[in-house]
């Protein structure tokens, strides 16, 4: 993933990182094929990941169905043959994911559909981006506690 598409990039000029990479205790990244039948893949490493930060059951269960519904989003658009990149973030209470593809049509997700409706109100906060190549990312970051876009 470049620069430009990482949430946690530093801030052109200045070389900081937000609090939240200042403070990351573990990355993990997986890349699969852009395909539907290896998001049981992420959906079980989200998971896993979640618990390792003593996330709730319920907010462990969120954060599994908001990945599987951002990817389904990118991979109703992701070039043929293309991977699938996720970005797990962990740090003391918060977990962020970055979901990738490159896509066809380098466009950002809509924000006034159903799905995303559905991400805003199962992570703490979602955004997405465009970068070079028209790589589309979803970020979702969620922290222990944390209920709805906030």
């Amino acid at each position: 993933m470049t620069e430009n598409t990482t949430p946690w990039a530093a801030t052109p000029g200045t070389g900081t990182l937000p609090p939240e990479a200042r403070e990351a205790r573990d990355q993990v990244t997986v890349r699969l094929p852009a395909e539907g039948a290896y998001l049981s893949v992420l959906r079980t490493a989200t998971a896993g990941l979640a618990a390792r930060l003593d996330f709730t059951l319920d907010e462990i269960e969120d954060l599994r169905i908001a990945v599987d519904e951002a990817c389904a989003m990118l991979l109703a658009q992701a070039d043929e043959g293309s991977s699938l990149q996720c970005e797990f973030t962990l740090s003391r209470d918060t977990m962020t994911i970055a979901v990738s593809a490159q896509s066809r049509l380098g466009q950002l997700p809509a924000k006034d559909t159903f799905a995303w409706t559905v991400l805003s109100a199962l992570a703490g906060s979602v955004d997405s981006g465009v970068g070079p190549d028209d790589r589309v990312t979803i970020v979702l970051r969620k922290s222990r506690g944390q209920t709805g876009s906030g």
